[in-house]
């Protein structure tokens, strides 16, 4: 967890999105998707608190699962498919002194897809996204100086579940998810219901 924290505060392999700006454009195509369960837990999430905001973490999970069911459940498919994130680690700037080392809103989670109609998941180990909030003329010096910590999760998390549906888009691409191409990791009673989903995700954070 260490090295997940260092990642935000170094800026390594971040992905600055737009958030909300895209929600009345036209749907990606993502084939015969819809949203089933939204499963959102974190039950060992770090921040830094020299550089960072802190906030329970039921307000942590529940903006993030506001936020996906914002941008997915637009989707009308006829296969549902479910969400069980992972926060593991998150900062949500403070004032920085000096303006050029003005922190950045950074989340990082792990992902994983289940296809609910075969009771698989869709990818086998759970996929890491470490998300950068928008780097515009505000963010540019840190949200820290302009945003409420309450502005900060909300822009953050919508920039998160953007990033999410850029990961399923690439990986529709590349595996052909969402279109009946066979799971390659069947759970293991065959079921996704968002117990289940919780009882994993908090498992393989231990």
């Amino acid at each position: 967890m260490i090295g997940r924290i260092g990642l935000l505060m170094a800026g390594l392999a971040l992905a600055a999105c737009t958030g909300a700006k895209d929600l009345d454009a036209p749907l990606v195509p993502l084939g015969n998707f819809k949203l089933g369960h939204n499963v959102v837990v974190a039950p060992k999430v770090q921040t830094t608190a020299a550089v960072s905001r802190e906030v329970p973490k039921e307000e942590l999970t529940a903006a993030l699962q506001s936020a996906i069911a914002e941008r997915f459940d637009r989707y009308e498919g006829t296969k549902d498919y479910h969400f069980g994130v992972s926060i593991e680690g998150y900062v949500l700037a403070k004032r920085g002194v000096p303006v050029v080392a003005a922190p950045k809103s950074a989340m990082i989670i792990r992902l994983t897809v289940w296809d609910d109609a075969r009771g698989v998941k869709l990818n086998e180990e759970p996929e890491q996204l470490t998300v950068l909030e928008t780097l515009d003329g505000e963010s540019i010096v840190g949200t820290g100086w302009s945003q409420s910590a309450e502005t900060q999760l909300l822009n953050l998390s919508r920039n998160t579940a953007q990033a999410i549906e850029n990961y399923l888009v690439k990986m529709k691409a590349e595996e052909g998810w969402f279109e009946d191409v066979p799971g390659t990791a069947s759970l293991e009673n065959g079921e996704a219901s968002p117990s289940v989903i919780e009882e994993k995700l908090v498992t393989a954070a231990e």
